[in-house]
């Protein structure tokens, strides 16, 4: 399984970005995917969560401003983020799981054993 973002760039405050994700090399399996951020010094957090059943699921800081969602045709995760805020900034990366991540672990990123490279994101006037 392959995983490649893009989307990402310099943006205002209160602007907006779509992130996208594409799947290559897995055509069969559904795979849980989780979109991540990593500020400069920080740890890497989770901010979506897409189960095997395409339920989504958002960390608390994301209220409401940031909307996940896979299209089945392209094969691709996105993240659509508004109302984009400074302390956005970071790297986001795509990650996926064969199934195994409970909702109790779907913000732990060692659960998750595919990873893109990450596009860079910067909200900044």
């Amino acid at each position: 399984v392959q995983l490649v973002e893009s989307g990402g760039g310099l943006v205002q405050p209160g602007g907006s970005l779509r992130l996208s994700c594409a799947v290559f090399g897995n055509t069969n399996d559904r795979l849980g995917m989780a979109w991540f951020r990593q500020a400069p010094g920080k740890e890497r957090e989770g901010v979506a969560r897409m189960s095997v059943f395409r339920v989504m699921r958002y960390a608390d800081f994301v209220e409401g401003r940031f909307t996940a969602s896979f299209d089945n045709a392209k094969n691709t995760l996105y993240l659509e983020m508004n109302s984009l805020k400074p302390e956005d900034t970071a790297i986001y990366y795509c990650a996926a799981d064969p199934g195994l991540v409970t909702t109790a672990t779907m913000f732990d990123p060692n659960k998750y054993g595919y990873w893109g490279r990450g596009t860079q994101v910067t909200v900044s006037s």
